[in-house]
């Protein structure tokens, strides 16, 4: 099953069942929102699907097409106070190609002493990242976004800001969460995520990684419930005008990561403060897939697409520049 969540004709905030883009959207009378459907899941002791089965779904009078052309598809998860969703990810967490993979085993293979953090980093994450049932294992690289004013609608642009060297485009799968009134958090399923980031600030050191990652982000349109997929094989694109500028098949899932998602999550949601009940999580479990590594620069205009099998239609957001927020000696002195 899979879920979006939409402005009606009215302006009024709605969840419904897709079945494709041709296809009217059901419903889900009285649903609220997904937090809220959420919630109600947890409430009533069952899943997420059973608790979309619950309620009646009537068939909407606009497509799913219509809605996503005029940009009345929200984010799939959202928080009626958006300082109370934290969004957030993890690097070093993917493979890559098996070129890529086989080239990184034999440079693991020398001296750990001799390895950069971030390949040290990774090695653990080699070993120490798949952990048996119920067990911690290694610690992955963790970095904050921002809440949940910094994610763009589906279709929307994606404003990099003023100062930014960079713009480009970071194909991901995104875990979308919910924390009960127990404290516990409640993934309700996953969505594709474009994590956008600055990748010329991140080379200039990787020190720099925190301010590479304070730029807005898009997820969905999609959320897709249920078990994943251990090997999910997609693709990322830039449009420049009528012409593809760039295409790259990209992977993702379990299979293709060194560490579990059991193991990413807990190490987000160890934190006491990561699990206050209400807030929602929105959490990227990163790429080993980027137009930036190939020599390309996204100029505002340029589209970005990416679209994963089994979750239904593309995430596609296209670059604008933002003007600047903040000026040096613009600071008010009380």
């Amino acid at each position: 099953m899979r879920l979006i969540q939409y402005l009606d004709a009215q302006g009024r905030e709605q969840v419904g069942v897709t079945a494709g883009r041709a296809e009217p959207v059901r419903v889900v009378v009285g649903a609220g929102s997904t937090r809220a459907l959420a919630l109600a899941a947890l409430a009533a002791g069952r899943s997420l699907q059973a608790q979309v089965h619950s309620l009646p779904a009537e068939p909407s009078a606009e497509t799913y097409g219509e809605l996503l052309d005029e940009g009345r598809v929200l984010p799939p998860l959202t928080h009626a106070d958006p300082s109370r969703c934290l969004v957030s990810g993890t690097g070093l967490t993917h493979l890559g190609s098996a070129a890529t993979r086989d080239a990184m085993h034999q440079k693991l293979a020398g001296d750990e002493a001799a390895l950069s953090d971030s390949m040290r980093m990774f090695k653990w994450g080699v070993d120490g990242g798949r952990p048996a049932a119920g067990a911690a294992g290694v610690q992955p690289e963790w970095f904050y976004k921002g809440d949940g004013d910094i994610v763009a609608r589906p279709g929307a642009p994606l404003a990099s800001p003023a100062f930014a060297l960079d713009g480009g485009e970071e194909p991901e799968l995104v875990g979308l969460y919910v924390i009960g009134p127990d404290g516990r958090p409640a993934r309700l399923g996953f969505a594709i995520g474009n994590e956008f980031s600055d990748h010329v600030v991140e080379r200039q050191n990787y020190l720099y990684l925190a301010h590479s990652k304070l730029r807005p982000c898009a997820i969905g349109p999609e959320l897709r419930l249920g078990a994943l997929p251990a090997d999910l094989r997609g693709a990322s694109r830039i449009r420049r005008g009528d012409a593809v500028l760039w295409e790259k098949p990209f992977v993702t899932g379990e299979a293709n990561m060194c560490h579990s998602l059991a193991n990413l999550e807990f190490h987000h949601f160890k934190y006491a403060a990561h699990c206050r009940p209400g807030d929602v999580h929105l959490h990227f479990f990163g790429t080993a897939t980027l137009s930036f590594a190939d020599g390309i620069q996204a100029q505002p205009g340029d589209r970005f697409e990416i679209e994963l099998p089994g979750f239904g239609e593309p995430l596609v957001n296209a670059l604008a520049a933002a003007p600047a927020a903040f000026a040096p000696g613009g600071m008010h002195l009380l």
